[in-house]
């Protein structure tokens, strides 16, 4: 059941975000029976378990010291019914996956997360996964109905939306009020257990869905489905500063929009051809006629053309998908810095209420600048949400240190602005420690609650969520002297992968 070749072990080594830790062992299960027996021989041997999709996750939450359990390939059953508009997926079943056998049928998945060419259905559950249309959709969480479940103690459960709070963790009015005085008020939020989304709905589902793979393995995802929309527009809307930039979002907002994307300058450098602005917004308009989608498009342009240096609209889904070809030409450009430089997701996913956005912005650039280190900004302007690749030359003297005070100083900043570390990747181990940072030790202690009524024993993602004692954003570094040693030829693949984003790959395929 348990993997341990040296090779195996190093291909597990590492995920799409900064870390690099060298597994125990690794589990591929095959179907739910498999899950249930190595969650009960992990109770009895005493192993961490840390369960894994494609390994697109940033902040750490798909690597670690025990075994990895892969649920990447053996889940794969998909059955849509059209009429009750559910899907029922496995969870290494992707979100193209979801949508391509939904689009027969007129419908879809609305939540689209960037990575949803390979992000599984148990991976967009663990991190309560998001995307550009967000600001009208949601996040996934709305469009979870049922989880097909391992607990810790290996029983099999479907947990569906409407079944009420469950017997494991219940709240008093204290908590309540607690809850609602200390979580933040941002549009999005993947950081920790969604307590207040559990107390407003009851339903014990809102504590499982952004849980990390912290208190259940998930098995199978019920999702529901939406009409996919008859008609779409849109426009990129160039700013000369980012004032000019702020102003326009509420405005944009109330035409309520699909999408509302921004792509700074920082990032538009390096993509070829891109319009030479200070700030780039993309929105995306969804209706029900062509005519009343290039009428909002219309409106936006003339509302915003006393502010805006530069236009590009389109008025069908291929001229759109032109328009936003910019946006997928930004990460593949990353991939091509040169070999002393790196992109880094350490500050990479900060959300704010939106009336802070300009100035977490600013305090983004003036953070970098303090401590040497370039960044590129982009992310999802409609829900003041932000993601930032830090730049360091790796080849300079105390990045890692330089590393560690950028990170310290953008935390205290979205302390600040009343933000969130986390809008849409989670907390994974890099973001676990600073959580008390935002909610408070009293709403820390609820989340250990949590963690000790589903997994007492610890055995699920230790140390991701509610943070290990040794916990330090910068530590196992997959960059670096001090990066574990793996064999070299798998480094050089994990590394291809990481440059054209194949998370799909198998990752035994890489030891072969």
């Amino acid at each position: 059941m348990l993997v341990t070749d040296p090779r195996v072990r190093a291909a597990y080594a590492e995920g799409a975000g900064i870390y690099r830790i060298v597994p125990a062992a690794v589990a591929i299960p095959r179907n739910t029976d498999d899950v249930v027996a190595l969650v009960r021989h992990a109770a009895d041997a005493h192993l961490a378990l840390i369960p894994r999709g494609a390994g697109s996750g940033m902040p750490g939450g798909n690597v670690g010291s025990g075994v990895i359990v892969d649920l990447s390939s053996g889940f794969s059953g998909l059955a849509v019914d059209p009429e009750s508009r559910i899907v029922r997926a496995g969870a290494s079943v992707t979100w193209a996956a979801v949508n391509a056998a939904a689009k027969p049928y007129g419908l879809r998945l609305p939540p689209d997360p960037s990575s949803g060419a390979f992000a599984t259905s148990g991976g967009m559950v663990a991190t309560n996964a998001a995307g550009a249309r967000t600001v009208r959709y949601g996040s996934v969480r709305r469009w979870v109905e049922a989880l097909e479940i391992v607990d810790a103690d290996g029983t099999v459960r479907l947990v569906e939306r409407g079944a009420g709070s469950g017997e494991r963790f219940t709240l008093t009015p204290d908590t309540r009020h607690l809850i609602s005085d200390r979580f933040p008020k941002t549009s999005k939020n993947s950081s920790g257990y969604a307590l207040d989304r559990f107390a407003a709905s009851g339903d014990e589902l809102d504590l499982l869905v952004g849980s990390e793979g912290t208190l259940g393995i998930v098995t199978q995802v019920h999702w529901r489905l939406d009409p996919i929309p008859p008609d779409i527009a849109g426009a990129a809307l160039g700013f000369a500063d980012l004032d000019a930039m702020v102003e326009a979002v509420p405005y944009l907002l109330s035409l309520q929009p699909s999408a509302l994307e921004l792509l700074d300058a920082s990032l538009l450098q390096f993509v070829p051809d891109a319009p030479k602005v200070a700030c780039l917004l993309l929105v995306e308009f969804e209706r029900e006629t062509g005519a009343a989608a290039r009428g909002v498009v219309g409106d936006a342009v003339r509302g915003l053309k006393e502010s805006v240096a530069h236009v590009e609209t389109a008025v069908d889904r291929a001229g759109l998908e032109r328009l936003w070809s910019v946006r997928r030409l930004a990460s593949p450009a990353l991939a091509r810095l040169p070999a002393h430089q790196r992109s880094l997701q350490v500050i990479e996913d900060g959300c704010v209420p939106l009336d802070a956005l300009g100035a977490y912005i600013a305090g983004l650039r003036t953070a970098a600048a303090r401590h040497g280190i370039p960044i590129v900004m982009f992310g999802h302007a409609g829900d003041g949400h932000i993601h930032v690749n830090a730049l360091p030359d790796t080849t300079a003297d105390g990045w890692p240190g330089a590393l560690h005070e950028l990170f310290d100083e953008v935390t205290d900043l979205l302390g600040r602005l009343g933000g969130v570390p986390s809008g849409e990747h989670g907390v994974g181990r890099l973001r676990a420690g600073i959580l008390a940072r935002f909610y408070g030790t009293e709403v820390m202690d609820l989340f250990r609650a949590v963690k000790r009524a589903y997994d007492p024993l610890s055995l699920l993602n230790p140390g991701v969520i509610i943070p290990a004692t040794d916990w330090s954003p910068v530590a196992a570094l997959k960059v670096g002297v001090a990066a574990a040693v793996i064999p070299e030829d798998i480094a050089t693949r994990l590394r291809d992968v990481e440059r054209s984003a194949a998370w799909a790959t198998p990752k035994l395929e890489l030891t072969r």
